[in-house]
């Protein structure tokens, strides 16, 4: 019985060391660095898609992005990453909905914005590398996710409605300064980052990756559209007017209180969303290696 527990002991001990002694065996010399950079496609979700639905979203409205990146791995499974991106969003009634749909229609309004992004995410490959970077599989998919600063400066473009005198057809405005709603809000916000992708290895220090990543932001003003009209007595500029009402179109069709103050302008019940395609290539620095030297 005595032996029994002793040997029952001996083997949780084993048991109990195997992942140690696998972590001792992942050194540093494993924990290589890398950096590279990538080309995207941006899209959003928001008051200005086709629908107000998170699957909604128009080909027509991508825009082309770029970024630049740095992770270093720090186990066999997970890595951290920094990364730096730049891209641009838009949204319009014109393009996303037909007389059929009156509201959006009527209402006319559209925005472009151009977004700069700088992200730390944590990376976790679904395949590990208990080695060095050489000898990493071929094939990795993996999955991210973390936190991000990034900054949005939405512009409205005159188009349709009733232009005032000062505004010329096809300006584009920065709308924020406006507070087209009656509201302030800040251009620099935080967004969750996550998604998944894949990363093939294509030489001994090289990667191409794809990737497909979506940010949930805290803000419902990447296209200025949230909340309702208000007065235009709250609108001090023509070309707050203009793009808090007079952009509306007008015609016999028109839905009668259309943008009276208190009507929607859009809803506020969904933040708004961004979301970003790539490729990317990496290169794997190579790691110096300390020798010892003899005396």
């Amino acid at each position: 019985m005595k032996k029994d527990y002793l040997f029952f002991l001996l083997a949780a001990a084993g048991l109990g060391t195997a992942p140690a002694a696998q972590a001792q065996s992942f050194t540093k010399a494993n924990q290589y660095l890398s950096v590279g950079a990538n080309l995207s496609a941006f899209n959003y979700f928001g008051d200005l898609t086709p629908r107000v639905s998170f699957a909604s979203v128009r080909m027509a409205a991508v825009r082309p992005g770029f970024g630049f990146h740095v992770t270093q791995r720090l186990t066999p499974y997970v890595s951290v990453r920094g990364a730096l991106s730049f891209g641009r969003i838009t949204g319009s009634d014109q393009q996303a909905a037909g007389k059929e749909a009156a509201y959006r229609y009527y209402r006319n309004l559209n925005f472009t914005s151009n977004i700069q992004e700088l992200s730390v995410v944590g990376i976790f490959d679904l395949v590990p590398n208990h080695s060095q970077a050489v000898n990493r599989m071929p094939i990795v998919p993996y999955v991210f996710g973390g936190i991000a600063g990034f900054h949005f400066n939405p512009k409205g473009t005159v188009d349709g409605g009733t232009v005032p005198a000062g505004l010329k057809p096809d300006a584009q405005v920065e709308l924020q300064p406006l507070r087209t709603e009656g509201r302030y809000y800040h251009r620099a916000q935080l967004a969750i980052p996550f998604g998944a992708g894949v990363r093939l290895k294509v030489a001994k220090n090289m990667d191409v990756g794809v990737e497909l990543g979506w940010r949930k932001t805290f803000t419902d003003y990447l296209d200025d559209v949230s909340t309702t009209y208000v007065s235009m007595a709250k609108l001090s500029t023509p070309a707050a007017r203009y793009f808090g009402h007079s952009i509306t179109r007008t015609d016999q069709d028109t839905p009668a209180q259309m943008d009276v103050p208190g009507a929607l302008r859009g809803s506020s019940a969904q933040k708004d969303w961004y979301i970003t395609t790539g490729i990317s290539v990496s290169y794997i620095l190579k790691k110096q290696m300390k020798t010892n030297k003899f005396r």
